[in-house]
């Protein structure tokens, strides 16, 4: 049986890489996390961590590998693919701050309709259609993703189950985004306060959180920009940000990122530590 998984583990992992993995890897740190997936008695999970870390490559990878293996049907979704479309964000950059024209930060995302979601898979209220999100062209995809049966709920996304932040790091300038475009924290005030009452409610619905804790802010700079590199190749487009841009766009990322990678450790009910070339060294439970 074990062979069995393997097998279907390195198929999967293969065809969404191009990449092979070898036994010993697949032995010491993907299968621990599949079983710790279907051998609990809980049924939601959030994958959490950085841009680039390498989160919705795994979430797709456990989603194809539990499928294969067992009755099990997986409900995986991003929380990306909930951002507000580029109307509404202009609306509410009017609204609160120019910054939030920008997606990424609590309060950029379509929390009620996720919350619908979450709930009509609590009730089995099946088919649940959910939204895909065009990142290229920066806004909400005519596409959905129907979903007709469900057993397990993943949610995946950079921010999923982070706490809020505490004030003295908050007010802390760490870059110039900060410093020079919201001097009063508006910005700030507004994304976190978010995080503290709408996104709470939706991460504590879930019942276990993973974690997958990076190395460095600099290496997600660089995933980051591969990532952008890569999904251009992939669309056959030229409409993708450059190394400076890609470097500007995760500043709006960096405080909350930061914060997480201080806090998640001691939150996360299981902590996947990642190396700077993006494999997993370590699991802690």
């Amino acid at each position: 049986m074990k062979k069995d998984i393997i097998s279907i583990v390195k198929k999967e992992y293969q065809k969404l890489t191009c990449k092979n993995l070898s036994n010993n890897y697949i032995c010491n740190y993907i299968l621990p996390i599949i079983d710790y997936i279907i051998n609990t008695k809980e049924n939601k999970f959030i994958i959490s961590g950085s841009q680039g870390v390498g989160k919705s490559t795994l979430s797709k990878l456990i989603k194809k590998v539990i499928e294969r293996a067992s009755l099990q049907q997986v409900m995986l979704i991003s929380i990306d693919d909930y951002y507000l479309s580029k109307k509404n964000r202009f609306q509410l950059s009017n609204r609160v701050h120019p910054l939030l024209s920008t997606r990424g930060v609590p309060g950029t995302h379509d929390i009620k309709k996720l919350k619908e979601h979450i709930q009509q898979f609590n009730k089995k209220q099946f088919p649940i259609l959910t939204p895909t999100f065009n990142k290229l062209k920066d806004d909400i995809s005519k596409k959905t993703t129907t979903f007709n049966k469900a057993d397990i709920l993943i949610l995946e996304g950079w921010c999923c189950g982070a706490k809020p932040i505490a004030k003295n790091y908050l007010h802390k300038n760490l870059n110039n985004i900060e410093k020079i475009f919201d001097k009063n924290f508006k910005w700030r005030n507004f994304y976190n306060l978010k995080l503290k009452k709408e996104y709470q409610t939706i991460f504590n619905v879930f019942d276990k959180t993973i974690y997958l804790q990076p190395p460095s802010f600099e290496s997600v700079l660089k995933w980051r920009y591969t990532q952008e590199k890569n999904n251009a190749k992939k669309t056959k487009t030229k409409n993708f940000m450059n190394k400076n841009e890609t470097k500007t766009f995760i500043l709006y990322y960096e405080k909350l990122t930061k914060w997480m990678m201080k806090n998640m450790p001691a939150n996360a009910d299981m902590l996947i530590k990642v190396d700077k070339d993006q494999k997993i060294r370590k699991i802690i439970y």
